[in-house]
């Protein structure tokens, strides 16, 4: 019988896309995958270092795994796996707990299954991790996320992911080119590009931190791929949004009418203190110069609520800034201390409790404006790619601007892009569609 292997993943999408090539490892050496809830010889956690209480949780979920399994084999890898190995080798039941340079390496540490008296722990200085390893997810038939770049050279006072995972590193375009290819003969329609910094593409050399490509570079050898239909990017920093960037998404008819760009802050005074690399007069010209383009283009935004010295007056300045600006919608994070940031050591504390009352005012703002966003599309015929779901009896897709779509399930559908007329927004936030039969469209 073969070894059984499961994994469960913190965070974002790239640690997702991580997963998946991890996971490639342990199938190519005989282990199969099963589901996390399930009986396994093997448990890997891919941690993150932005979750909130990330001991806590990584406890949490450990003792969860050998709740079902106790003798299990548990590996914790990823972003908090880096910032604090040893703490996490005192989690009653790890086994393995494996730092940035390594974690593609994890099955070349899993020689028997047996339980370990003590963790080992295969740490290193994050200024030794140089290398770019591919990866891209595999558990999407429709869309496949494609890392394309790995590590952050900008120092913003609130984070961790520079010391999580090292200075900025890219793959060549070829081989991006490449894995696009595969992804087309796959079945994928979507691929997403993904990468810490992702407008930051085409450091492959970290000794010499030299661009030897762009992200724009990548983007119209990426629009060339035969069979590939759609092209959409993850997030990227607004000063590395080049107006040549959005007239190619513009002009192309591959890369989808859609950007998430981080602001973080409305005002200027804090976005100085969070040492970002812009004011909110270039992100105003970028969100216009979008929307003269690309009148329908979705627009996400990231944002922070109660970043030390954020008082109430700019609060309302960041609130009042997105208010006004035409932004589809808003992720939202509640600001919490990181352990080697800038920001730890900063006065003027928000407490806690307003930090939360910020954060549910902007998430209400998210969903107005996104509803907005939808409203404005109403009537409209978009293409939509429709998913494998099946959440009783209804399916959902996304249009090429972003908009989440429902339909009564119909497996028929499934990895397909069809017209349908947008009709109205239900209670839960979603687009009801109308399909168009291809000979009437």
């Amino acid at each position: 019988m073969k070894n059984r292997v499961a994994f469960h993943t913190l965070g974002c999408k790239l640690n997702f896309t991580e997963t998946s090539a991890i996971g490639r490892q342990f199938r190519d050496s005989g282990f199969v995958k099963v589901n996390f809830e399930e009986e396994s010889d093997v448990y890997v956690i891919n941690t993150c270092s932005v979750t909130e209480n990330a001991d806590r949780e990584c406890k949490r979920i450990v003792a969860h795994a050998l709740q079902k399994s106790p003798d299990a084999f548990v590996a914790i890898v990823g972003c908090y796996a880096q910032l604090k190995p040893y703490q996490i080798a005192e989690i009653p039941g790890v086994d393995l707990v494996l730092g940035a340079n390594e974690k593609f390496n994890i099955t070349n540490y899993i020689e028997d299954l047996r339980k370990k008296e003590k963790a080992i722990i295969k740490a290193c200085e994050i200024s030794d991790v140089k290398t770019f390893v591919d990866a891209q997810s595999e558990h999407e038939r429709t869309r496949v996320f494609l890392k394309v770049q790995d590590g952050c050279d900008y120092s913003c006072a609130f984070c961790t992911i520079p010391l999580a995972r090292g200075n900025s590193r890219s793959d060549a375009i070829e081989n991006s080119v490449h894995r696009a290819k595969q992804a087309v003969a796959s079945g994928a329609k979507e691929i997403i590009l993904t990468g810490v910094n992702l407008g930051d593409f085409g450091i492959t050399d970290v000794e010499s931190g030299k661009h030897e490509t762009t992200f724009y570079d990548l983007a119209k050898a990426l629009d060339k791929v035969e069979g590939l239909q759609r092209i959409r990017i993850s997030s990227i920093e607004p000063n590395l949004l080049s107006e040549e960037i959005i007239d190619m998404v513009a002009a192309s008819k591959k890369f989808m009418p859609h950007f998430h760009i981080p602001l973080q802050s409305g005002s200027d005074k804090i976005l100085k203190q969070m040492r970002r690399r812009y004011l909110t007069s270039l992100y105003s010209k970028r969100v216009e110069y979008i929307k003269n383009k690309i009148p329908y283009c979705c627009i996400g935004v990231d944002v922070i609520a109660g970043f030390p010295g954020e008082t109430e007056e700019d609060f309302l300045a960041t609130y009042n800034y997105l208010n006004d600006l035409d932004i589809s919608y808003l992720h939202v994070f509640t600001y919490s201390e990181r352990d080697n940031t800038l920001a730890a050591d900063m006065e003027n504390v928000v407490p806690v409790a307003e930090r939360k009352k910020r954060n549910s005012m902007l998430r209400i703002l998210s969903e107005k404006k996104l509803r907005h966003f939808y409203n404005q599309n109403k009537g409209k015929t978009c293409n939509v790619l429709f998913e494998a779901d099946n959440k009783k009896g209804f399916m959902h897709g996304f249009t090429e601007n972003y908009i989440k779509v429902k339909t009564v399930y119909d497996a028929e559908l499934i990895n397909q892009i069809i017209p349908c007329e947008m009709m109205e927004v239900d209670e839960y936030g979603e687009m009801e569609v109308e399909l168009i039969p291809v000979n009437s469209y």
